[in-house]
């Protein structure tokens, strides 16, 4: 993310190129000056950083230029980009990328900005009209019911271990790394995956012959750290079929994997486990969620939660409608409002501790993946089912995502909760 001059000009510049080959003709003058009114709007919610933009009428825009934030560069190469980011949003933003109608040398910056100015912005690139209330209707039909939620999981973690194993870390952890320092290139991710599940383990106090259950336990990561820690009893939740078979042959008889809901899971553990697993639940069933841990902890227990939360200045625009990643990537998910996730825990007797939040290490994550995954792609590594066009929309999801965290009004989180008692 690079930073600007604070007192560059406020005012948006338009120049005319030199050619004028770009999106010429009657319906690019007739259509253009629509087009700058929209761009207009943009602008005037730009209060951190620059957006330097080529539009298709062969002209040069400079956006925000205000204050000192992340600075980019956009070639528009056809308006109907435009049309696609004002009827859906993030998503249509997407889908425009994705048929060549802008471009950029580096979009991380871009997604960085709009992120970072999300609450001034408003709805301004949130989506509108029939498409808004399509997406919603496709979102809501993907919401977390029991065979819900299995359909969901599938879409997502069922794509196949060697996908997944070309680009992750050797532990296969799919959740952001705790570095010493996010800007130091050269600290291995494993050992800052390492470092996260520590963290997570060291709230739990974790005592020979102690119980752990693990909401969404992955590949296993998490558990055979814990157990190399101490000989406890670990139980494994997850949905995932390709996850579970990896997990069971991985730990063997010394953890108890199984494919079952949060919902009816039975007994009660000194301690649980849930590394961003709450936001493949759903709002309407984040009740449900936090009734589980009260459920499941014994008086006395803790439970350990990392989580991904979205500023609450705009939680309610985030959630009235559908954007890119429920759309294509996560169906039925929902980033945690932090303020109603404390409010839920608390109301269900349980002690909110010791929030630690780390979203910069999050955007190294990300990085750190995508440079495995183009390194996979150009190796000719990746399974032979996943076409180009799934490489492009899952090089565009990290990016997407690690902007998202330098935008900052995105930030992933780790709480401790206590049940009194005990």
């Amino acid at each position: 993310m690079n930073a600007i001059d604070p007192k560059r000009p406020r005012r948006a510049r338009t120049r005319p190129l030199l050619s004028s080959s770009r999106g010429g003709g009657r319906v690019s003058r007739w259509v253009a000056p629509i087009f700058h009114r929209l761009i207009d709007r943009i602008d005037s919610g730009l209060t951190i950083g620059t957006l330097n933009g080529t539009l298709p009428d062969g002209s040069v825009r400079i956006l925000g230029g205000r204050n000192a934030g992340p600075e980019c560069h956009v070639d528009l190469h056809s308006w109907r980009a435009l049309l696609r980011l004002a009827a859906g949003g993030s998503a249509g933003w997407y889908r425009a990328w994705a048929a060549g109608e802008w471009s950029s040398p580096d979009p991380v910056p871009l997604f960085a900005l709009f992120m970072a100015n999300a609450v001034s912005l408003g709805a301004t690139a949130r989506p509108h009209g029939p498409t808004r209330w399509i997406g919603l209707a496709w979102h809501v039909l993907h919401r977390n019911t029991r065979s819900g939620s299995r359909r969901n999981i599938a879409f997502h973690y069922d794509l196949g271990n060697d996908f997944y194993t070309l680009w992750l870390d050797r532990n296969m952890h799919y959740s952001s790394a705790l570095f010493r320092d996010p800007d130091n290139v050269k600290e291995d991710l494993e050992v800052a995956q390492a470092r996260k599940v520590d963290a997570i383990l060291d709230r739990l106090d974790l005592a020979p012959g102690k119980t752990l259950l693990e909401i969404g336990c992955g590949w296993g990561g998490l558990a055979a750290q814990a157990l190399a820690r101490a000989p406890i009893k670990y139980d494994g939740l997850t949905l995932s079929v390709e996850q579970a078979d990896y997990a069971r042959h991985r730990l063997g008889d010394d953890a108890n994997i199984l494919l079952t809901d949060y919902r009816d899971a039975v007994g009660q553990y000194d301690a649980i486990a849930s590394v961003e697993m709450i936001e493949a639940v759903g709002q309407r069933y984040w009740p449900d969620y936090v009734a589980a841990i009260d459920r499941l902890l014994r008086p006395g227990g803790r439970a350990a939660i990392q989580y991904i939360l979205i500023d609450d200045a705009i939680f309610p625009s985030y959630a009235a409608a559908a954007d890119f990643i429920q759309t294509y990537v996560f169906p039925g998910g929902m980033l945690m409002s932090e303020s109603r996730f404390r409010a839920l825990a608390e109301a269900q007797g349980l002690e909110w501790r010791d929030v630690h939040r780390f979203g910069p290490h999050y955007a190294t994550t990300l990085r750190r993946w995508r440079e495995r995954f183009d390194a996979a792609v150009d190796a000719g590594h990746l399974p032979t089912q996943f076409d180009e066009r799934f490489v492009k929309l899952w090089r565009y999801y990290l990016m997407y995502c690690e902007g998202g965290f330098l935008g900052g009004t995105i930030d992933v989180a780790q709480v401790t909760l206590v049940k009194p008692g005990g």
